[in-house]
C-alpha cells in the first residue's frame, strides 16, 4: 500500500456564497466518511484559514529559531489535505476525484515517503 497527499491551496477555492460553501461541508463529509468505510483514510482536515494563527520554526542557521507568522508569504497556501493508504495511483485519483466534486474545488495528488 502506498500513502497519498491529496490536498488544495486555498486560493483554488475560489469565490462563492456563504451558502455554497456550506452546501459542499455535507458533500465533502460524506466523501471522507466513505474513505473511511472502504479502509483508506488516514487523516483528513481543514487547515485554520486565519494566517494570524500561523507560525514557523527554522534551524537554516544552525540555531533553531520560532517565528511568529508564517515562513514564506506566498500568495497561495495550503487549504486542506487528506492522506489515504491506497494500492495503487489509480486508487488515490479515484478519491481525489471524489474530492473535488464533493468540494468544488481542485485537487492536487502526490505520493508520501513514510
Amino acid at each position: 500500500m502506498t500513502h497519498y497527499i491529496i490536498y488544495f491551496n486555498q486560493q483554488w477555492v475560489g469565490d462563492h456564497s456563504e451558502e455554497w460553501f456550506q452546501s459542499r461541508g455535507p458533500l465533502a463529509r460524506a466523501v471522507v466518511a466513505e474513505m473511511k468505510e472502504a479502509g483508506v483514510l488516514i487523516f483528513a482536515a481543514g487547515v485554520d484559514e486565519d494566517l494570524s494563527k500561523a507560525f514557523s520554526a527554522n534551524n537554516i542557521s544552525g540555531e533553531l529559531q520560532f517565528g511568529e507568522g508564517r515562513y514564506s508569504n506566498a500568495p497561495e497556501y495550503l487549504g486542506g489535505f487528506t492522506v489515504v493508504d491506497v494500492s495503487e495511483q489509480e486508487s488515490a485519483k479515484f478519491w481525489a476525484g471524489k474530492l473535488a466534486i464533493a468540494c468544488g474545488w481542485p485537487q492536487e495528488i502526490r505520493p508520501l515517503h513514510v
